[in-house]
């Protein structure tokens, strides 16, 4: 009753601040002097272990009694490894999507009465929207009291063994300050949705940034919530989108839901257009409305819609207006421009699923020669040569497309393949993302992730020679050893298996009834449940599932060609976005 008021909330969070820092008090007063310091080897980690960069201005009462030793040694490195699932019950301030530090959304409802078309009455409120999870319980879980103490009051980013670089793109929007209460205005009917976006499918859309930068998808997205009313469209139209594909909900209110928003996202995009002002929301919202189709919907969903690539060339203007691209260029040592960057991953890996070059090949060329960063691998994992090679493959693909002949184009294959082979001499090797001691390793996750980003470009190069066939030992080799470098992207419904769609893909659709990879494949969406059935992982499975049906009685016939990809997702009238 009490959480629905404002006053009466703060009041109610007081009371729990004054019961917290009386219990500790008289916990500390009772607690014997120790003559002697502990035994380092048996020592707990104090609130210094724990701190995350961060001043503190919590008092000395708040100090958490949280012990993490046990918790570490209950299991070996493989074990953490195996089971990233484990890792979220035994540790429940850490997952693999480490979580947000806590922030609340204030949302205002308005409500407004229409006598014969004639506005009367206008109501508004305001409600408040936690984004505190309750950990999940377990035999080391605390009591609810030592809950609330660790986690309203600290921020343990502990387990993360290597050092976190903050403030690494210019964002768009200045990140959330502690005092900063948002305002994100909805009416009454849509304020589920915003809940269910905030509570449930920001996670979703970038998780690589968020293990790399914690709590920079929270600092990215919430603000243009607020300030962009058509980003807020976009947004409350997946989160309707989401929530049909997750809780199972049919109707036509949940289908109006859907289509009310994305039509007025896309009104607002074509008035803004039309004005030539506000580039920069309009290219915030653009870009969502092509990437978030990732994350969410099953695959099919039959509602209209516009391709993603329509809204790519809108994006494309609104790049070289915001002189984007030069943007990027130029920042050899300074900040990459996050929607730049984001433009990029799409730009690279949409133009493989439409056979023609990246929109800005030159400049990912330029970054290339000038080994410069674009904040790939920070924000979705894959570093950044390994991605400005795939837009070179994707160039060359489409020279071949327009005939060039096969002697250049095996020169050129030849040159690629030996500048994939030039990065692995310095990248690191495949390992596991936690430490002997139970510590998460994002930089280790990025490598991970880039090898089998390097060996699918590998697969794609390959797949342009004259006469390719499937069947061939270079190529199912490849394909085992893209299967075996999945052993170390951790899985699960919390793993990063939607973050490696577009290798799985490209790996998959060449694999061979007998592969490895097929199990591989099975194994890792049964460990996903419901999450291996939406968004782009859930597609590219279906799409795989038809390309093998068809290559797998092709190969029975002796046949060495065999269905691509794209041409399965033409059989279904597929337009989708496979990253």
């Amino acid at each position: 009753m009490w959480w629905s008021n404002n006053e009466q909330r703060r009041h109610q969070k007081e009371l729990i601040k004054t019961i917290i820092k009386r219990t500790k008090l008289s916990e500390k007063a009772a607690q014997p002097l120790a003559n002697t310091p502990p035994s380092l080897c048996h020592s707990v980690p104090t609130s210094d272990t724990f701190s995350d960069g961060f001043a503190r201005t919590r008092g000395v009462s708040l100090e958490s009694q949280f012990s993490t030793e046990n918790s570490i040694n209950a299991y070996s490195q493989q074990d953490l490894f195996a089971t990233s699932s484990m890792i979220s019950q035994q540790f429940p301030a850490f997952s693999p999507f480490p979580g947000f530090s806590p922030y609340e959304v204030d949302i205002k409802t308005e409500r407004q009465m229409f006598i014969d078309n004639i506005p009367t009455r206008k109501d508004s409120t305001i409600s408040t929207f936690s984004a505190y999870q309750v950990p999940p319980q377990s035999a080391s879980t605390v009591t609810q009291e030592n809950w609330i103490q660790q986690e309203l009051f600290e921020r343990r980013e502990s387990y993360i063994e290597e050092p976190v670089e903050f403030n690494f793109f210019d964002l768009p929007h200045a990140p959330l300050t502690p005092g900063h209460q948002l305002m994100i205005q909805v009416d009454e009917c849509d304020q589920h949705l915003l809940n269910h976006f905030t509570e449930n499918v920001l996670r979703l859309i970038f998780p690589i940034l968020d293990v790399n930068q914690h709590g920079s998808a929270r600092d990215l997205i919430l603000p243009a919530l607020e300030s962009n009313k058509t980003y807020l469209h976009c947004c409350l139209s997946i989160a309707a989108l989401h929530l049909k594909s997750t809780e199972g909900i049919q109707g036509e209110q949940i289908d109006n839901d859907i289509m009310r928003h994305r039509y007025a996202t896309i009104s607002e995009l074509c008035e803004a257009l039309n004005r030539d002002t506000d580039h920069a929301q309009i290219l915030e919202a653009t870009l969502g409305m092509i990437f978030f189709q990732c994350s969410v919907g099953r695959p099919h969903d039959a509602l209209p819609d516009i391709p993603w690539h329509q809204h790519f060339q809108a994006a494309t203007s609104l790049i070289h207006k915001l002189e984007l691209p030069q943007l990027l260029v130029d920042s050899n040592h300074a900040q990459p421009p996050f929607n730049m960057t984001l433009a990029a991953w799409i730009d690279i890996l949409g133009a493989t699923m439409v056979g023609r070059p990246p929109a800005f090949a030159d400049t990912y060329r330029e970054k290339n020669i000038g080994h410069s960063t674009a904040g790939l691998a920070e924000l979705m994992g894959c570093e950044d040569r390994i991605m400005f090679l795939i837009s070179e493959i994707a160039c060359l693909e489409a020279l071949k497309a327009n005939g060039m002949d096969e002697v250049h184009l095996c020169g050129h294959i030849k040159t690629l393949g030996d500048h994939i082979s030039g990065t692995e001499h310095t990248a690191p090797q495949p390992a596991s993302c936690f430490s002997n001691n139970g510590a998460f390793r994002p930089k280790q996750l990025s490598a991970n992730i880039t090898a089998v980003f390097r060996l699918a470009a590998r697969i794609y190069l390959c797949s342009l020679v004259p006469d390719f066939d499937r069947q061939q030992a270079s190529i199912t080799n490849l394909v085992s050893a893209l299967a075996d470098a999945m052993a170390y992207i951790p899985g699960g419904e919390s793993g990063f298996d939607h973050s490696v769609v577009w290798p799985l893909l490209v790996a998959g659709a060449v694999s061979t009834e007998n592969s490895s990879f097929r199990m591989m494949l099975a194994e890792r969406a049964m460990q996903m449940g419901e999450a291996a059935e939406f968004g782009s992982f859930g597609r590219v499975c279906e799409i795989l599932n038809d390309v093998w049906q068809h290559n797998d009685e092709a190969a029975k016939r002796g046949e060495r060609q065999g269905l691509h990809w794209r041409d399965a997702m033409k059989q279904r009238d597929w337009d989708f976005l496979l990253i």
